[in-house]
């Protein structure tokens, strides 16, 4: 029996319907009896389709003798997936005819044409989707409104750019009023999301939103809410933000619209680096210092996965395998000892390991280790209640850093094309290491383990075996940040 395929993605004017498709294929079957498969809906870029999958079960059934298409892209726009099924129909001994391209795939000179043609198919539909991201990217770029709803606050109404219909954000009074409200309350120091959440339902304001807090997240870090100015734009630029628009478009009017960039490659839950940042034709509805109040609280908060308390080990989650980085896990044995397994190898052999880390040696050792590096640090507070290695180091690496600055500057006083050329390409360099160094040192300011917290550690060290496990667990994340570990070496970072 003949089998007519006929597929059409969307039903457009300039598209080939399904009957007209079916028209063709009868004409080129000449009579016959012929059982029709139709996907409307569905594209050609793989085989995933309803009434397609039940044409190749009714060839390997051995019930068609000849498939006929209108075209060949009806059946697949995809090398690898046309290959495939020429070869079913070779093993069926299956016909294959295309109504409008006259293939005879009997001959191989017919069927390498059908493969050049099944090419250049593919090129088609990569090429289209590459027009559709270029202009879905240039429509973002000049702040067109491209979601299909509006954020909470904001309702949406038609509008013309550039002789284009689209839409634009306007504040909805109330949910705009909302809105501020969060952001001044959250701008407080001491304000949580659950604080926010909490007066909202005490007071009877009804929101037509989940307030919870990865919702509440969201709201506070959206720049189409914030009146965008100058130092709007100085914050993005400096999180790595690609920043369409010129400094000046920033007059603290407008929200603006933040999209995913094409070329970005980082988590967006760590980091705005390569995504895309516009002014949006809309009035923002919060000012600058309260948006970037909130902005930098949120991303100084400290944020913890939901784990399974620790039950076994208080060096559970921090020590990491050597050899692949993955955490350790902990893994009882029938001799009644416990080891370290790399988590990795025991999911997919794809580390070699760890070796054989016993779990009570292991904790007697880390103890040791940090009993021997507070007694250190401790000797350091006692001679100078300010010493810190660490922050003494980069102190004075960003000090010679600031001297060959100003030897550069003083340089350049009567010099000529290429000296100056080199002088400013090494101020450049040296400028964006002493940038580096002092959020070091902030860094290391900010974790320094106060004389407080360091005799507070000591008691539990001396104690240690009448410490409950969720303190020691306390003791060592304030001490130490990672642990690596095989049973040949060990590597601690420690916080001190």
């Amino acid at each position: 029996m003949k089998a007519f395929y006929a597929r059409q993605s969307l039903d457009k004017k300039d598209s080939i319907s399904i009957e007209s498709q079916i028209e063709f294929c009868n004409y080129e079957a000449k009579g016959g009896n012929y059982r029709t498969y139709i996907d409307k809906g569905y594209s050609g870029k793989n085989t995933e389709r309803p009434m397609f999958q039940e044409l190749i079960r009714d060839i390997e059934q051995s019930l068609i003798t000849t498939v006929i298409v209108y075209k060949l892209d009806r059946i697949s726009r995809s090398i690898i997936d046309f290959a495939n099924l020429m070869q079913l129909f070779h093993e069926y001994n299956v016909e294959f005819i295309s109504a409008t391209e006259k293939f005879d795939t009997g001959t191989p000179m017919g069927r390498a044409m059908l493969n050049i043609c099944i090419v250049f198919a593919q090129l088609e539909r990569e090429t289209i989707q590459k027009r559709v991201q270029d202009s879905f990217d240039s429509r973002c770029r000049k702040g067109f409104f491209m979601s299909g709803s509006a954020p909470y606050g904001f309702k949406v109404e038609p509008t013309v750019m550039d002789g284009i219909n689209t839409k634009k954000m306007v504040a909805d009074p109330e949910a705009a009023d909302h809105i501020r409200l969060m952001y001044e309350m959250y701008s407080k120091p001491d304000v949580s999301f659950g604080d926010i959440t909490n007066y909202f339902i005490n007071q009877g304001i009804n929101c037509s939103i989940d307030l919870s807090r990865s919702q509440i997240s969201q709201m506070l870090k959206n720049p189409a809410y914030v009146q965008a100015d100058l130092d709007v734009y100085e914050f993005f630029k400096t999180q790595g933000a690609d920043v369409v628009n010129e400094a000046e478009d920033f007059a603290g009017i407008n929200g603006c619209y933040f999209y995913t960039g094409r070329n970005a490659t980082e988590s967006k839950k760590a980091s705005i680096k390569g995504h895309t940042l516009v002014i949006a034709p809309h009035e923002g509805l919060v000012s600058s210092d309260v948006w970037l109040a909130c902005r930098k609280k949120i991303l100084n908060n400290t944020s913890f996965p939901a784990q399974h308390k620790a039950k076994n080990t208080w060096l559970a989650g921090k020590v990491k395998c050597g050899k692949c980085g993955t955490a350790l896990m902990y893994s009882p044995s029938s001799n009644g000892k416990s080891y370290f397994r790399c988590r990795k190898r025991a999911d997919s052999k794809s580390c070699e390991g760890c070796g054989t880390i016993r779990v009570k040696e292991f904790e007697d050792f880390i103890y040791c280790e940090m009993v021997k590096k507070l007694g250190d640090f401790q000797v350091l507070m006692g001679s100078n209640p300010k010493a810190n290695p660490k922050l003494t180091a980069l102190n004075v690496e960003l000090a010679q850093t600031d001297t060959e600055i100003e030897k550069l500057i003083d340089s350049l006083f009567g010099a000529n094309k290429t000296l100056i050329s080199y002088a400013n390409s090494k101020i450049e360099e040296l400028d964006a290491k002493r940038q580096s160094l002092a959020k070091a040192i902030a860094d290391v300011r900010t974790s320094s383990l106060s004389q407080e917290s360091a005799e507070s550690i000591s008691g539990y060290l001396t104690d240690w075996e009448t410490v409950s496990l969720d303190d020691r667990r306390i003791v060592l994340d304030g001490l130490i940040t990672r642990i690596q570990a095989t049973n040949e070496s060990v590597h601690i970072e420690w916080k001190v």
